[in-house]
């Protein structure tokens, strides 16, 4: 960097279409403000959340067809990037002089108040400028501490988004040790995370998928896999042989047909924990299934303080190894989330600056 004023950013100037994200090399360097660390970005990878942001596809309350973000209208410009890992450059006034030079993991969540259980209302990326850039300037009680981590940058960056989703699923739907899990949209990125943290955690996993991508998905654990294009009746066989004794829990990423299809194959008292609807948002469904079998369903966006400490923890002890499918540089974003979107990769895509 020539000068110390600016970096390069990728810098996403409206919603629409890849042309809307310019990355330029006179990009302000963030200020850092009290409670804040410079963060110079080592690795940062790609999400869902990127491309529709970028997209403005989330809609908004009675316009589904808004153009918007997450949580509402995208102050422009933006510079996105929810996943991030790198070295804190400098410190802001209030903040340990100690931070200076760690390795860190970057939570990209802002949270509803400063519990431990409290709800995201803001990401990285969205709500405030992320690490699609040389720097970025994030709040010191967002970073842990990865120092002593046997994982790569890359390997790290790959974490947070994905694997802070499916930390959350797996936490608020209370899956545990001995119980079978049904995880849909298992080779994406949220689902082959699901797919590694359920193992971690000692749950059998049964992994719905693409048949190009079981054998990846049984060499991260799953004990069984099910195509995602067998008809309602081949799905309730393979279900029945993967589960014999009905499904403890569904940690879903795709909604659509599956709701329907699968929740008969739910134990009494089992759950539902939702986080994404790229199979279908708006889907039947009869109530009498849900209360006369004590099932819950479960809405989950993102994580929690405790659940990402906890996902920094497994990070720590290199007790994860997230799959890297591609790196890019960032001047080359464009063609990684054109590789992104054709969806045949496995794994995290990592942008390094």
């Amino acid at each position: 960097m020539g000068n110390d004023h600016f970096m390069t950013a990728a810098v996403l100037s409206r919603h629409g279409g890849p042309d809307a994200l310019e990355v330029r090399e006179d990009w302000p360097v963030p200020q850092v403000g009290p409670g804040q660390v410079l963060v110079r970005v080592s690795a940062a990878a790609l999400n869902n959340t990127d491309i529709w942001t970028r997209e403005g596809a989330y809609g908004l309350p009675g316009r589904p067809d808004a153009k918007a973000g997450w949580r509402g209208p995208v102050d422009f410009p933006r510079v996105q990037g929810g996943d991030i890992a790198g070295t804190v450059g400098a410190v802001g006034a209030g903040v340990p002089e100690d931070l200076a030079g760690r390795r860190v993991l970057v939570d990209p969540a802002f949270y509803a108040d400063g519990h431990e259980d409290a709800v995201p209302v803001g990401l990285l990326g969205s709500e405030a400028d992320g690490g699609f850039a040389t720097y970025v300037a994030v709040g010191a009680d967002r970073v842990h501490d990865m120092s002593d981590s046997p994982l790569s940058d890359e390997e790290l960056a790959a974490l947070p988004v994905a694997y802070g989703t499916a930390m959350g699923m797996l936490e608020r739907a209370r899956i545990g040790e001995g119980e079978s899990v049904l995880v849909t949209g298992a080779s994406g990125g949220v689902g082959f995370a699901l797919v590694q943290l359920a193992v971690a955690r000692g749950a059998r996993v049964v992994a719905l998928t693409g048949g190009a991508k079981a054998a990846a998905l049984r060499e991260a654990g799953a004990a069984a896999t099910i195509s995602r294009d067998a008809d309602p009746a081949g799905l309730q066989r393979e279900l029945r042989a993967a589960a014999p004794g009905g499904l403890d829990a569904v940690a879903d990423v795709a909604g659509g047909p599956w709701l329907e299809r699968v929740l008969p194959e739910l134990r009494d008292g089992g759950r539902w924990v939702i986080a994404g609807a790229v199979a279908g948002a708006v889907v039947p469904f009869d109530l009498r299934r849900l209360y006369l079998h004590n099932l819950s369903l479960i809405g989950s966006s993102m994580h929690t303080p405790a659940h990402f400490a906890e996902l920094a923890r497994l990070a720590r002890g290199g007790a994860l190894r997230p799959r890297i499918a591609a790196g890019y540089r960032l001047g080359d974003i464009h063609d990684a989330q054109a590789e992104f979107r054709r969806g045949t990769h496995i794994g995290k895509i990592v942008i390094t600056p």
